[in-house]
């Protein structure tokens, strides 16, 4: 399976790929970096800033700034990662930036009912400002 991420929800889309890499189907992300978040633009930017500031810059935590590696985090998140099932099943999920040449043949499916445009509030932001607040 593989999603177009434009203009989808992070979030619903993060809850629902890690549903079917649990039930055994590979799902692949492309266009990561479109994707949006949900929210008020500076509590979502605050909340991305207290992340980074927390640990020491020699010991760590190391979040990623790159779009694709930080939805495939936040997908692991919704996965029983210390399991074997969770662990297998985050090995089936994948997600770039852009649309990579082996995909450029094949279906790529956007899902309708994860699109911004159902959403009635305009309180969102897109992953590119988010990474772009980041210095990626």
């Amino acid at each position: 399976m593989i999603i177009d991420g434009t203009n989808l929800i992070l979030g619903r889309v993060a809850s629902y790929s890690a549903k079917q890499a649990l039930l055994g189907h590979k799902v692949d992300i492309v266009n990561c970096e479109n994707l949006v978040i949900s929210g008020r633009k500076k509590a979502i930017l605050n909340d991305i800033k207290d992340t980074f500031a927390r640990g020491e810059f020699i010991k760590g935590p190391f979040p990623s700034r790159r779009a694709d590696r930080y939805v495939r985090r936040t997908i692991r998140g919704m996965l029983p990662y210390n399991q074997f099932k969770g662990k297998s099943a985050f090995k089936r999920v994948m997600c770039y930036r852009g649309v990579p040449d082996k995909f450029k043949d094949q279906k790529i499916e956007t899902i309708d009912k994860f699109n911004i445009s159902k959403i009635k509030s305009l309180k969102y932001i897109n992953l590119k400002r988010v990474q772009k607040f980041l210095g990626a």
